[in-house]
Parts: C-alpha cells; structure tokens; sequence
C-alpha cells in the first residue's frame, strides 16, 4: 500500500492532475474584456447613428402621411383642409393631430405667403382636389434631405430625395 516505486508516484500525479480545478488565467481574462470593451466603442456610436436614422425617416413617413391625410379629408368632405407647419417648433398639425418631428432634423417650410401665419406655413388642400402649393424641407443631421412637396393643381404630394452640399 506505502509502495514507493515509480508506478505509484505517478498514479498520484495523475489523480492530482485530474482534481485540478479548470479555469481562466488573469492574461485571457483581460483579452475577452479588451475585446468586448472594443466591440462596444465601435457598437454604440453605429447603433447611436441608426437610431436618429430611423427617427429621420419616421419623421419623412409622418408628414407625407399628414398632408396625404388632410387631401383626403378634402376630397371626401367637401370641405377645405388646412395643414399648419412650424419650423421653429418642428411640428405638422392637421385637424386633431400634431406632429412632432424629432430634435435631430432641420425643417423649412415653403408655402404661399398670404395663408402663412407668422412663422406658420399653412398648405391648403381644397374640396376640388387642387391645393395652395408648397412643401417641407426635412433635413437630417447627416445631411441627406427629403424635399415633400404639394402640387397647387392636383394637390398630390410628392416626395424626392436630396443631398445637402
């Protein structure tokens, strides 16, 4: 039982090896977290970028719905619809409904300077189909912009893209 020969050492050793707890040593743990701590510096700001990007484009979404809204109401009322848009507040309001555009994009409104109300732009769509002309500029922090417009004849609303110089 007490053998001293070579045999017996090294089954002990081994069963020494065998219990050894398995683990991480301080030099790979500070590699996974250099690691993770690059993946994030580069994750945030990306994920920082597409977030106003959505809320640009929500924004494009909720004013052509608006103005789209409002010719619709006209044509079906028989009644002529005003829409309201204000630079300064960044805000489309038609009937009950405001708009809110998010602080991240630039507005400029063009309309026709008699239906304007200090520095509201108002667009007129008629019961006939035909409107009072105008448009929304919307400008993203990027630079890339969205120009909406409202054709005084049919009263369509049209949108184009465009790149900021």
């Amino acid at each position: 039982m007490w053998a001293t020969g070579s045999a017996t050492v090294s089954r002990c050793a081994a069963r020494l090896r065998s219990r050894r707890i398995s683990g991480f040593s301080l030099l790979e743990l500070m590699a996974a977290l250099a690691i993770a701590g690059l993946v994030m510096a580069l994750a945030v700001p990306s994920t920082l970028r597409m977030y106003d990007n959505i809320r640009y484009r929500q924004a494009v979404r909720d004013v052509v719905t608006l103005f789209a809204s409002a010719r619709y109401e006209a044509l079906h009322s028989g009644r002529t619809q005003t829409v309201e848009v204000d630079p300064e507040e960044r805000s489309v309001r038609f009937a009950n409904t405001v708009e809110v555009l998010p602080g991240s994009v630039a507005m400029t409104v063009h309309s026709a300077s008699e239906l304007n109300r200090g520095g509201v732009g108002v667009i007129r769509f008629y019961a006939e189909g035909g409107a009072s002309g105008g448009g929304v500029d919307i400008e993203s922090a990027t630079g890339a912009g969205v120009s909406i417009t409202v054709d005084w004849l049919l009263g369509s609303v049209t949108q184009e893209s465009y790149a900021v110089r």
